[in-house]
């Protein structure tokens, strides 16, 4: 870029995960960025969670990804409003926004990249985890609603206590309701090597009837659950590994006799498609 391009000045704030205050560990996931004197701001968050997962193995990355969905709709539905008090509003206790610092950018796409860069996507030769089970489904399936346009306009964490009774401890990944009919989306890992995979399995298959009646109880609508596992080869579940495959069958046939519909991650970009062209994107 050359030294006569005017640049913007702008300000961004830092959004940290904190598992523990008391211990000051932090993990940065997302910039809130915009111009100096105008209402509007870009908020964006990680794609990736294997930093927070490593600082804590037990935080809930789909309400993360559902707080910046949330934010990204109050920002935009009150372009003029206090954005301290929306912040507030949608950040979690564990959530930590840092001061404002000036910044000068080409523009607020150029800068959201570069500020992205420089703070919250680990390096390129950072060492982190690979993603697996559950969290790698959860991922796949984000992105390629995100490809299609559709994410922000899906439910996330949909509580099964809606539907079924108060205290169902049971989320929903994602789901969104075109015509008639809602369509839930739910990761379920059927890794042999991950011990709640076949649970989580039953846990789905148990829950299908109550869910599919509070459905068409609270929503007059018909309920399409959808589970969404690994390809069967994936995970070596093949003859060569009999038990594997055993383990893998019981999964996918527990959850089909329940009328839940069993897809793979290799199936999402048509799932995707389906939805953008359902929610007319």
């Amino acid at each position: 870029m050359s030294s006569g391009t005017e640049r913007r000045a702008c300000e961004f704030q830092l959004l940290r995960y904190v598992p523990e205050a008391v211990r000051n560990e932090y993990v940065h996931i997302g910039v809130i960025l915009r111009e100096q004197g105008e209402a509007h701001a870009e908020v964006r968050f990680t794609r990736d969670w294997r930093r927070v997962r490593c600082l804590d193995p037990d935080a809930d990355t789909a309400l993360l990804e559902g707080m910046e969905s949330e934010l990204r709709r109050r920002l935009e539905a009150e372009p003029g409003g206090r954005l301290m008090r929306l912040l507030e509003e949608s950040l979690s206790l564990n959530v930590q926004m840092t001061e404002p610092k000036a910044y000068l950018a080409e523009s607020l796409p150029a800068g959201m990249e570069e500020l992205m860069r420089l703070y919250v996507e680990p390096p390129p030769r950072e060492r982190v985890p690979r993603l697996s089970g559950r969290a790698a489904i959860q991922s796949r399936m984000r992105a390629e609603f995100e490809r299609a346009g559709v994410w922000d306009l899906m439910r996330k964490r949909i509580a099964a206590s809606e539907y079924t009774r108060p205290g169902d401890p049971l989320r929903i990944d994602a789901g969104y309701r075109p015509n008639g009919v809602v369509r839930m989306f739910h990761a379920v890992s059927l890794d042999p090597g991950i011990a709640s995979g076949a649970e989580m399995a039953k846990v789905l298959a148990f829950s299908a009837a109550g869910l599919r009646a509070g459905v068409e109880r609270v929503e007059k609508a018909d309920l399409e659950l959808t589970a969404l596992v690994e390809p069967a080869a994936r995970l070596g579940a093949t003859d060569a590994e009999p038990e594997r495959l055993e383990m893998y069958r019981f999964g996918v046939e527990t959850m089909e006799e329940h009328q839940i519909r069993v897809l793979t991650t290799s199936d999402l970009e048509r799932v995707a498609e389906t939805a953008r062209r359902e929610l007319r994107v």
